[in-house]
């Protein structure tokens, strides 16, 4: 059976990565961050990145909306490197048919070596992924299954395609791949919706906008104009492009029923939520009903939202939907939806019962640790290792003046971090370190393993300085990371369906997707918290070939590599 167990190499790599945290802690020895769970070690890591979204006095919408950050291994060196997305240089005013300008590198996005030591290098220039125009998301995906992944960058205006050349360099492909797109695109993943071996490309759009449209908003005060409520501008239709071969995408939207639902999307994610084998979407949309796309297995999408009941909160109202995460918070088999909102409207939890969702923000405790908040990057994530999902949330209000009109609401704020206590969630966040006391402007938020150790690592693209979060005080529970390689699928094995049962004869499930949060990209292999447990019983994998792959006795406390079997 091809299956790779990394122990050897990840022991190695460990002790290199120990070596750079000793010095790390050595560092930040007056924080104390022994006592902390997460310790934010950008300082450390020699991430310069500054995000850079030019703001002006005409409140561009775009301005407060950027951007992404990306966890990939682009050099296949086994530890994952760093993407960050920035905006571009803006005038006061813009002329309407002025392009936003990039070529000062201080607008450049910025692209980080994962060194091993727990610091990183700049390789924007080497690997020529500056970028142009008004940068917004990143998805990360290989494409073309030659083994090295592929960068994808949403902007106000076109996108860009980025193949990886597999020798540190990547070339943009943008217009020879037709995936250039168009207006005002936000979110992105890679996702084989048609699950025959190619990595397709959906594109969630914000709204009809361009720097024509410079409405005034706010109050005529000086220093009260603000940025406009989505509500004054149209929805616009998302694009689905599907992967036709040889280095080519072909625009589906309209065929595949995809441009039919025209929404306000920003995150987006996707899982098997009625567990009929296929890929469905689901999309974070702003102040209008969330769209769940369901997969009609033809490569046409119905969408569903309303009937699912996932479109509202339990008053029957839309909110603003930013950040969001799909997956199985309480291991019964079939994964749940979270989105964020902001202040005043509670962050939603749709609990899947076997393909209906149930709103359940008040019944677990989310909405009153919630209410107060903004939220934008979002994922579930097991940060102790004890085989519950918990969540993680990137804040700050859109509103950089928001104090002026809402005295009790913040544009800084400090990330949420909520643990699982099945049925309910705890808000945990003041015990977890000095950064989830800290008032940041966060945006996109990435989750993974940059030292391969099981304890998971938060990188998140702020207005302004980044923070690169690294969970230090464990437990001592165990853990597996299962990185899959497929064959007759995709090669990252992009929506392949993980089940395992520990010793103790408890059930988790996991998919594989880069996809969630918002408007970013997070480590595709996934994760399990085993808690006691030193042995999984069975690990069985459902690739989107159709093929189910099982492997027995396997041991925790390792990266596992699976390749999809070939017979």
């Amino acid at each position: 059976m091809p299956v790779t167990n990394q122990t050897g190499p990840i022991a190695l790599l460990l002790i290199g990565i120990l070596a750079g945290s000793v010095f790390a802690l050595t560092v930040f020895e007056g924080e104390n961050v022994r006592s902390q769970t997460f310790a934010d070690l950008t300082q450390h890591s020699k991430v310069t990145f500054v995000n850079h979204s030019s703001h002006t006095s005409r409140k561009y919408l775009p301005e407060t909306m950027v951007g992404g950050v990306a966890m990939l291994d682009y050099d296949n060196d086994g530890l994952l490197d760093l993407f960050f997305v920035n905006g571009a240089e803006l005038q006061d005013p813009m002329s309407p048919s002025a392009i936003p300008d990039k070529s000062n590198p201080k607008y450049w996005n910025r692209l980080y070596h994962n060194n091993g030591d727990g610091t990183f290098t700049d390789v924007t220039e080497k690997a020529g992924v500056k970028g142009e125009g008004f940068g917004m998301g990143v998805a990360v995906g290989d494409y073309d299954n030659d083994g090295f992944v592929d960068l994808y960058v949403t902007a106000v205006g076109h996108n860009a395609l980025y193949h990886n050349n597999g020798d540190g360099t990547f070339s943009d492909v943008t217009k020879s791949a037709g995936v250039e797109g168009g207006g005002w695109s936000a979110g992105a993943m890679f996702i084989d919706y048609d699950r025959d071996g190619l990595l397709d490309l959906f594109v969630s759009r914000y709204v009809t906008w361009d720097f024509s449209k410079d409405v005034f908003c706010g109050l005529t005060k000086p220093g009260f104009r603000g940025y406009c409520h989505p509500d004054q501008f149209p929805p616009i239709s998302h694009l689905l492009f599907h992967n036709e071969g040889h280095g080519r995408f072909r625009d589906v939207s309209e065929e595949s029923g995809i441009a039919k639902s025209p929404g306000k999307g920003l995150g987006v994610a996707f899982n098997d939520y009625d567990r009929d084998g296929w890929p469905d979407i689901f999309v974070a949309n702003d102040s209008v009903p969330q769209q769940l796309f369901h997969n009609l297995k033809n490569g046409k999408f119905e969408e569903v939202g309303t009937a699912a009941a996932v479109a509202y909160d339990e008053d029957g109202n839309a909110f603003a939907g930013m950040g969001i995460d799909f997956a199985d918070y309480d291991n019964d088999g079939s994964p749940d939806v979270f989105v964020n909102a902001l202040a005043k409207q509670k962050y939603a939890l749709f609990h899947n019962h076997a393909g209906t969702f149930e709103y359940v923000t008040g019944r677990i405790g989310l909405g009153a640790a919630s209410v107060a908040h903004s939220g934008w990057g979002a994922k579930f994530i097991d940060y102790d290792n004890d085989g519950l999902k918990d969540i993680f949330v990137a804040q700050g209000h859109v509103m950089d003046n928001i104090e002026l009109t809402q005295p009790d609401v913040r544009y800084l704020e400090p990330p949420l971090l909520l643990r699982n206590v099945s049925p309910y969630f705890r808000d945990v966040s003041k015990q977890s370190g000095e950064v989830f006391l800290r008032p940041l402007a966060a945006r996109g938020a990435a989750v993974g393993y940059l030292r391969n150790n099981g304890l998971a690592d938060i990188v998140l693209n702020c207005n302004e300085q980044p923070a690169v979060l690294m969970e230090w005080t464990g437990n001592a529970n165990h853990w597996l990371l299962v990185d899959t390689v497929g064959t007759r699928s995709n090669r990252d094995g992009i929506g392949a369906q993980l089940h395992i049962i520990t010793e103790d004869g408890r059930e988790q499930y996991g998919l594989v997707s880069t996809a969630g949060s918002y408007l970013s990209a997070s480590d595709k292999r996934v994760h399990f918290g085993l808690g006691g447990n030193t042995v999984v019983k069975l690990l069985e994998i459902r690739w989107p070939s159709g093929t189910t792959q099982t492997v027995a006795n396997v041991k925790a406390d390792q990266v596992l590599v699976v390749h999809e079997n070939t017979q």
